[in-house]
């Protein structure tokens, strides 16, 4: 099943880009990169995604302000927003944005794995619905 699930990584830190791809795939999941929010849009203009997984902390357009433009026009895409400067209000925020998972960087493979899983089940699950 994962090897169906498309999912849009959006970071501008080329690292963090190339170590989540590297995860995801592993994992069987089909994985896009964005380097920015401005990417990240066109990317979900010109294809369909299950889930994206976005950094916070971005020039330009950040990871808050990519969120809002997803959930107001593609509110079916999972979204888990990713940050090095995790505190309760951002998480609150996050959420209040309608993010549907939040991580700290730095964290570990199977906690990225688990945050996926989790997210595919519950969207698994609204679908039914």
């Amino acid at each position: 099943m994962k090897d169906k699930i498309e999912i849009l990584v959006v970071d501008d830190e080329l690292e963090m880009r190339n170590l989540l791809d590297k995860i995801l795939k592993r994992d069987g999941y089909k994985v896009t990169l964005a380097e920015n929010g401005q990417t990240a849009l066109q990317c979900l203009k010109d294809k369909k995604f299950d889930i994206v997984i976005s950094d916070i902390k971005m020039p330009e357009m950040n990871g808050f302000e990519l969120l809002k433009s997803i959930k107001e026009e593609k509110p079916d895409v999972g979204v888990i927003m990713m940050t090095g400067f995790g505190d309760a209000f951002t998480v609150k925020d996050a959420m209040i944005l309608g993010a549907d998972e939040y991580i700290t960087k730095p964290f570990k493979a199977h906690e990225i794995s688990l945050i996926l899983e989790r997210t595919c089940l519950r969207k698994s699950m609204q679908n039914q619905q």
